[in-house]
């Protein structure tokens, strides 16, 4: 099964929420599933609450990757963010895509 891999650019709560039920839903199905925080996004993996979607795909294994230049320009290290967060950058997730599918939330 191909690999989906999404970009998330926005803080924007509810097209989170969709990326996140996207990713679980592919890692349901048995495949790999990536979530690439940019630009505001990367503030919604800060810590605080854990909303029941995101600890879902955590469980899923879906992948929470952060770009590093995203979190210099929020104030924010890897540390701020919720467990499993990973660091990251663009031209580390294309060199890595394979054959996934690429999805921009």
């Amino acid at each position: 099964m191909r690999g989906l891999t999404l970009i998330v650019a926005s803080a924007d709560a509810a097209r989170y929420r969709s990326a996140l039920t996207l990713a679980c839903a592919q890692a349901a199905l048995g495949g790999r599933a990536r979530l690439f925080h940019d630009d505001a996004a990367v503030t919604l993996l800060a810590t605080g609450p854990l909303d029941a979607t995101l600890a879902q795909a955590r469980a899923m294994d879906v992948k929470l990757i952060v770009c590093q230049t995203a979190l210099d320009a929020h104030g924010l290290t890897i540390g701020d963010l919720h467990e499993g967060s990973e660091g990251g950058g663009m031209i580390s997730l294309l060199a890595t895509i394979e054959d996934d599918r690429l999805v921009f939330v």
